[in-house]
């Protein structure tokens, strides 16, 4: 389907990768909406095994960085959340069923930097958007929003570092969406071929065609 199709369609319900090969469909269809159901609501189970499945993400030694902050929409840390984001996101996360920040730890138990901690928590919020589509949900990650504001209403300690907001919610519709945003719905998905990825022998020559 072209982006000109595309614009004249509904919210796509789905819009599975174009893969070289068959992947799961977990990482096949997880993608990054922005229109979100202001009706979906998650449950207490919902809500814990996001952050279950954060906690089990693989870290260097086990040394686990990762923390969140986080609430569902009507609660005070989600109103809190909110007011970090940028101006941009501010306008379409009211909606979204919970919002989150992440936040990894930067200095070790001797004070000394930890080592791979963005790292830790990339893997571990990857983990939190996996389960969230396990769920029948969506998450969008965030590098728009004010992390000392963050720091401040939430009192976060000097040696942990606000890295990405989250918001969790059901699919909703491009409808009253900004034009701007409306496109981004509804475009089709794109990645560089796996040719300007992965090399052999010497950098720059693919391993894959």
């Amino acid at each position: 389907m072209t982006a000109e199709e595309f614009t004249v369609a509904q919210t796509p319900r789905s819009k599975p990768a174009e893969t070289s090969v068959p992947l799961h469909p977990l990482l096949a269809e997880r993608w990054s909406p922005r229109a979100l159901d202001p009706a979906v609501t998650l449950t207490d189970a919902q809500f814990t095994a996001l952050f279950e499945a954060a906690r089990w993400a693989p870290s260097w030694g086990n040394t686990q960085p990762a923390r969140y902050v986080a609430g569902r929409r009507g609660e005070e840390t989600f109103e809190r959340i909110h007011a970090t984001l940028s101006r941009g996101n501010a306008g379409w996360t009211s909606t979204a069923a919970a919002l989150a920040i992440g936040v990894t730890r930067v200095v070790d138990d001797e004070g000394e930097p930890m080592p791979y901690g963005e790292y830790g928590l990339g893997l571990a919020t990857e983990n939190l958007v996996l389960q969230a589509v396990a769920e029948g949900l969506v998450a969008h990650q965030m590098a728009g929003f004010d992390r000392d504001a963050a720091r401040t209403a939430f009192d976060i300690p000097a040696e942990y570092e606000p890295m990405v907001a989250i918001a969790i919610g059901g699919l909703g519709e491009v409808d009253g969406m900004p034009d701007r945003l409306r496109q981004k719905e509804l475009a089709p998905r794109s990645r560089r071929p796996l040719s300007e990825l992965v090399f052999r022998d010497t950098w720059g020559s693919p391993r894959f065609p």
